[in-house]
């Protein structure tokens, strides 16, 4: 059975559409206002798709780095985070291209063991240990498929079932259409579904040898 496993987000917090004002027209203390508001949550999603914290410490902090200098562009048709995480895509994607090497931790270490906790929390812990485990691994399969999907599939997976966005604020995000976006997101799922069904034969398939 398909699953991606939503860890769904709040709606966008009080007070941020006019710190967003306000740093478009220079004010760097409401930027760095709006960064302490998401950088912790940047920083989860960037763990939950690259699995290296070291890496995923770099990807948050060049997000906001680029958030910062083209944040005329954000027009507010989608919330602010969902326009950061598809910067976070991007630099994601341009990461695996280069296959960086993990750098130096660059945020606070308060932000990172936060985060860290709020990425294992996404599992639920009152389960048996043993499927505690399988979800991990579970976890962990569905996101190797979702990383291998061309990057405007990966892009509406990612912000709809993860970011927990609507249709309409991912084509006003991505400058596509609502219907752009519903064929993407339904080619993906149809990618994933057939990518799951191969690796659960291959599963089997070990399964039974091994039992031989």
């Amino acid at each position: 059975m398909l699953s991606v496993n939503p860890h769904f987000e709040e709606a966008e917090q009080p007070g941020i559409p006019e710190l967003v004002v306000l740093a478009q027209n220079g004010d760097l203390d409401a930027f760095e206002a709006i960064c302490r508001v998401y950088e912790t949550r940047l920083l989860r999603h960037a763990l939950t798709l690259c699995g290296r914290p070291g890496l995923a410490e770099e990807l948050a902090q060049e997000t906001l780095v680029e958030a910062w200098r083209c944040l005329k562009s954000f027009t507010g048709r989608s919330h602010l985070f969902t326009w950061l995480c598809a910067i976070l895509l991007n630099r994601f994607r341009i990461a695996h291209r280069q296959k960086r090497p993990i750098p130096l931790s660059s945020l606070r270490e308060d932000d990172q063991h936060e985060a860290r906790q709020q990425l294992e929390g996404q599992i639920d812990h009152v389960v048996l240990p043993d499927r505690a485990a399988e979800c991990r691994e579970e976890a962990g399969q569905m996101l190797a498929c979702i990383q291998s999907l061309p990057h405007k599939y990966r892009q509406v997976v990612y912000l709809r079932f993860y970011v927990n966005d609507s249709l309409e604020e991912i084509a006003a995000t991505l400058g596509c259409s609502v219907g752009t976006v519903k064929s993407r997101l339904f080619r993906a799922l149809e990618k994933l579904r057939t990518m799951t069904a191969i690796r659960e034969q291959a599963a089997d398939s070990r399964g039974k040898m091994h039992l031989l």
